[in-house]
């Protein structure tokens, strides 16, 4: 009775150690799932802000470009001409720039990261977008200056 007795306390302290264990491994690896989701939403947040760095670039681009092309017919009359088409190209010079310093920073947003988990917006598509609008502004400062 005496084997018995033991052998079950021996069983039930076995179940107990088994069981902490158990705990302790589940403890450990919710730790470690909590640091990786911590960096995995760091890394959502650091390519959506990309994304709205890349807009504000356009958005600066846009208004550059549409400041130029209107600078022509607001100001004439007003300054000598040469100015008037000084600072309309200076604009649309600076949108240009803008178009290109988007994709730039898109590119070069920071030191590599996890893949997150929100959907990237491809490298091509804004490329091209950057390089359309960028066509669109050399067409009016060709039409600024020749027009």
């Amino acid at each position: 009775m005496a084997k018995a007795s033991t052998s079950a306390a021996i069983e039930t302290q076995s179940k107990k150690v088994a069981e902490s264990a158990k705990k302790l491994k589940d403890s450990s690896v919710r730790i470690e799932d909590s640091a990786d989701r911590r960096t995995e939403l760091a890394s959502n947040r650091t390519a959506l802000a990309t994304e709205r760095t890349y807009s504000a670039w356009i958005r600066t681009g846009l208004f550059s470009l549409a400041s130029g092309a209107g600078a022509k017919s607001v100001l004439a009359g007003l300054m000598p001409m040469w100015v008037v088409l000084a600072d309309a190209s200076a604009l649309i010079a600076f949108s240009i720039f803008c178009f290109c310093a988007a994709v730039w920073r898109f590119n070069r947003s920071g030191a590599t990261r996890p893949d997150p988990d929100v959907p990237r917006i491809a490298q091509r598509i804004l490329l091209a977008m950057s390089a359309f609008l960028s066509m669109v502004s050399a067409v009016a400062l060709w039409g600024v200056l020749a027009g």
